[in-house]
């Protein structure tokens, strides 16, 4: 029953309708496998991940292994953008789970109403990178961006890959005995260029394999989330 009334209270918070004109809202969720709270977070990551506006990831962790059970989707470049994220904010602690919308708002746990209001507040402000991504040539991506406003500074071009659905049955820890199902598993995050906005930037990079491929155009040093897109790549 319980299930059934989260799954309804994210169903009705967070099925807006869909702007295609708009810059998809990034949500990062940094769970884990070990984490005995976070299965209601990954839930929510379900409903995210069929929303055309919204780009949802979920960033696994490595800092809860040792209670047991080794996050076999953790990679520790996940929890250093995490703690990258707590120090731009001024916190002195990490947590899981904890969602990071646009790279600004924090939400604490599996909390739909708030991450709804997030997402809508985020979507209503002015687009600021406009970005597209289309295929290249040689399994490589093609990014092109143009900043729509004055005054962004410097920014970094992040590319990573996601897994749209992985399974694990998880053996000991806290989530010993349960078989649960995560959606947009990230993997393979870089910095593939830096741009300063103040001139169209166009570069083609490298991207082979047949995962959806996600653009973030980032303010330095995890900045907000200026422009986002993805390319789901097709046979």
């Amino acid at each position: 029953m319980k299930r059934l009334l989260l799954a309804l209270g994210v169903s009705a918070a967070m099925a807006a309708p869909v702007q295609a004109d708009n810059t998809p809202v990034v949500v990062e969720l940094f769970t884990s496998q070990g984490c005995s709270s976070c299965p209601p977070a990954d839930e929510m990551m379900e409903t995210l991940a069929a929303r055309d506006d919204v780009i949802a990831l979920s960033l696994h962790v490595d800092y809860w292994d040792y209670i047991g059970w080794k996050d076999e989707f953790a990679d520790p470049g996940h929890a250093k953008r995490q703690r990258s994220y707590a120090t731009v904010a001024g916190r002195r602690s990490i947590y899981t789970p904890e969602m990071i919308v646009n790279g600004v708002t924090d939400i604490i746990g599996a909390k739909p109403m708030d991450l709804a209001m997030a997402i809508e507040k985020h979507k209503e402000a002015p687009k600021a990178v406009s970005l597209q991504l289309s295929p290249g040539n040689s399994d490589a991506v093609l990014i092109e961006a143009e900043a729509m406003v004055d005054g962004l500074g410097p920014m970094d071009v992040v590319m990573l890959r996601y897994q749209p659905a992985r399974v694990a049955r998880i053996t000991r820890g806290e989530n010993a005995g349960r078989t649960i199902e995560y959606v947009n598993v990230a993997e393979n995050w870089q910095v593939v260029s830096r741009w300063n906005g103040q001139s169209r930037l166009s570069i083609e990079t490298p991207a082979p394999g047949d995962h959806p491929v996600v653009v973030l155009i980032q303010a330095e040093n995890h900045g907000p989330i200026r422009g986002a897109a993805r390319l789901v790549l097709s046979d």
